[in-house]
């Protein structure tokens, strides 16, 4: 059980509110948050009980915790520091607009893919796709070689080494590898 000083808790908790989102290393030994002057410990167990009771939502990836406050946190908080309800957190006040993109049809071209000066569109093949691949009449011919199967003059490891095996060696060991690349004894 973590003791938690009031301070402590009502600075996280009007972060979490005036920001909406809230993100933690999980790292209880870290001496405080990244961003809160307050230990980390504190942070992720004050926001574990606020997940347990439905007032954030939280999601884990590669040691992060990051938590969204809900409606119904959003209400608690508001409640617990006392705040009007005029102020919300920054995930749902609107952003200002930004300004508008042009709408031609990118490139210098216009929507109907004249260039702007005026002229038509060239179109060269450029940024087509290009076939890949083999050509049509390109045929496979499989004649063997230093593959994994057969011997010798049939194809695979030459006739003087021992093909690879899985079980234990004739000259003993422990049978890891199965003297691949050795010559085979001649006792």
């Amino acid at each position: 059980m973590v003791l938690i000083p009031k301070k402590n808790k009502k600075t996280v908790y009007q972060y979490l509110f005036k920001e909406g989102v809230l993100c933690a290393k999980k790292d209880v030994f870290a001496p405080k948050h990244q961003e809160i002057d307050v230990p980390n410990l504190h942070v992720l167990m004050l926001l574990k009980s606020l997940a347990s009771r439905g007032y954030v939502t939280e999601k884990f990836s590669w040691l992060w915790n990051y938590w969204f406050l809900t409606n119904e946190g959003i209400e608690y908080l508001r409640e617990y520091l006392h705040l009007p309800t005029e102020i919300v957190p920054a995930t749902l006040k609107k952003q200002a607009s930004r300004p508008a993109r042009p709408t031609g049809a990118g490139y210098g071209r216009d929507r109907e893919g004249r260039d702007r000066d005026g002229g038509e569109r060239r179109d060269d093949g450029y940024r087509r796709a290009k076939p890949t691949g083999p050509d049509a009449g390109f045929k496979a011919e499989f004649r063997g070689g230093f593959g994994r199967g057969g011997r010798g003059a049939e194809g695979g490891a030459p006739a003087g080494e021992r093909p690879f095996r899985s079980g234990p060696r004739p000259e003993g060991g422990r049978g890891f590898g199965g003297g691949r690349g050795r010559p085979q004894s001649s006792a």
